[in-house]
């Protein structure tokens, strides 16, 4: 029975020893997902990435010629996570076309709640961050539209029927 024992035990070891060095060739590549910086927090040389998650990347360097749009100035939190408005804010940019990316000038919470400046002074008002895909195709939709030659925001509160005022600001040219 001991003899029995031992064989088998030998056998696993051997068939172990085969699969490990000699069958067993496929290697999991390693998988590192790096955020991409939506938005930058803070002034001056305090700037820090944010992440549309809310998560600030103060490891993250931002390049010379990233035109990320401002969160208000203020100092990163503690822990690491943007919370309330702000993180309503960051989750609104998150979701922004990357089209439009580079027409986003900064975005605050306002009295309507989320809105963002585009570099032309044209408010787009969000209210909060649910449905921001939706209300970034309206908003798209509105900018993209050629019988609109100027104006001062667009309500996206409701994605379906975007609410376009005044005609003070030109539209961004074309991407």
């Amino acid at each position: 029975m001991k003899r029995a024992l031992l064989a088998i035990g030998a056998l696993i070891v051997a068939v172990a020893a085969v699969w490990f060095f000699l069958i067993r060739d496929e290697v999991v590549p390693p998988d590192l997902a790096v955020p991409e910086a939506t938005a930058t927090l803070g002034s001056g040389d305090e700037v820090v990435a944010v992440a549309a998650d809310g998560a600030v990347l103060p490891w993250l360097p931002l390049p010379d010629d990233a035109e990320l749009p401002e969160l208000p100035p203020t100092e990163p939190p503690k822990s690491g996570r943007l919370a309330g408005p702000m993180l309503e804010q960051a989750r609104v940019l998150g979701a922004a076309p990357v089209a439009l990316r580079p027409y986003l000038a900064r975005s605050y919470f306002g009295e309507s709640g989320v809105d963002v400046e585009l570099t032309t002074g044209i408010e787009l008002r969000f209210g909060d961050a649910s449905q921001a895909a939706r209300k970034w195709k309206a908003a798209a939709a509105v900018l993209a539209d050629p019988s609109i030659e100027a104006l001062d925001s667009v309500g996206l509160q409701a994605p379906a029927r975007p609410a376009i005022r005044g005609s003070g600001h030109t539209l961004p040219p074309p991407p």
